[in-house]
């Protein structure tokens, strides 16, 4: 199922993300967590690129398993900036013989050294070379700027370059203001940009790792999320609860206020997800 089709639906959707192993490590953890985290019925689930960006071997394999083994619709990344026009013709006949319908456009991160001119130098030449194809095609949006980008004006803009080549649909960067995301999807509105945003809400249940999160995404922490980390980061069983009820509460908040789409990072931890949608049963399901 094409997800433009899930979104055209009038009811609330939940999706999750998982990750695969890299290329050395054993498939077997990751296939029991995402048989778990499908049991929990989300509209769609999300295979990342893989570990640290390198090659979408156990991507195809997991985003088939994930639609094939597990009956839920799956979300294939595929990043484009070290990859030439061969390479990606042959991971989309890849992902088209293991029946995936749906590609998350990603331009994926620079290497270390510049190799020269490249086939793909944005997302949007991705876009722009898939559109033809049958894929429902997403791509990604940053509700506080990209962290390469200087401001957000300008980050709109190239945005709304990436739509006009074809996107169907756009998933958010994780925030943990709603009101940021809000005034987000204000801007696009009178930028023009009318196709759904889907949130993006990541449960932080290791307050290690949330400086680290928040450097890398440009995402900024609001007072009350810092003082829950502060407070409940070095207990591992209070920083999951604190860390899912934090997340609960963001998309209760965004379903109220009439957004139909969250999807969730979940990190490859189904009991994360599980507890959420305990939390939302009756929302969701109802």
């Amino acid at each position: 199922m094409k997800i433009s089709d899930i979104l055209s639906r009038d009811k609330c959707s939940v999706s999750f993300e998982v990750f695969p192993p890299r290329r050395d490590a054993p498939m077997e953890p990751v296939l029991e967590a995402v048989k778990a985290l499908a049991e929990e019925t989300p509209s769609f689930i999300s295979v990342t690129y893989g570990a640290g960006g390198g090659g979408n071997t156990n991507t195809v394999a997991l985003a088939e398993h994930v639609q094939k083994t597990c009956g839920v619709p799956a979300l294939a990344h595929l990043t484009c900036l070290t990859s030439s026009r061969e390479r990606i013709a042959t991971e989309i006949q890849s992902l088209r013989k293991a029946g995936i319908e749906n590609i998350l456009c990603l331009r994926g991160d620079a290497p270390a050294v510049d190799g020269g001119k490249r086939d793909f130098a944005h997302a949007a030449d991705l876009v722009r070379s898939l559109r033809p194809s049958a894929f429902c095609l997403g791509g990604a949006c940053y509700p506080e700027c990209h962290p390469e980008c200087e401001h957000l004006q300008s980050d709109i803009e190239h945005l709304k370059a990436k739509v006009d080549a074809g996107l169907d649909f756009l998933t958010t960067q994780m925030f943990f203001d709603n009101n940021v995301y809000f005034r987000y999807l204000a801007r696009l509105r009178s930028a023009g940009i009318t196709i759904p945003v889907i949130a993006g809400i990541m449960p932080v249940t290791n307050g290690s790792q949330i400086s680290r999160i928040c450097r890398l995404s440009g995402t900024v922490l609001p007072p009350r999320f810092r003082a829950i980390v502060d407070r409940f980061g070095d207990d591992p069983c209070a920083m999951l609860s604190a860390g899912v009820a934090y997340a609960t509460e963001q998309i209760v908040d965004l379903f109220a206020d009439g957004v139909k789409a969250v999807h969730v990072y979940t990190m490859n931890k189904p009991e994360v997800a599980r507890r959420i949608m305990a939390n939302l049963k009756g929302i969701v399901n109802g």
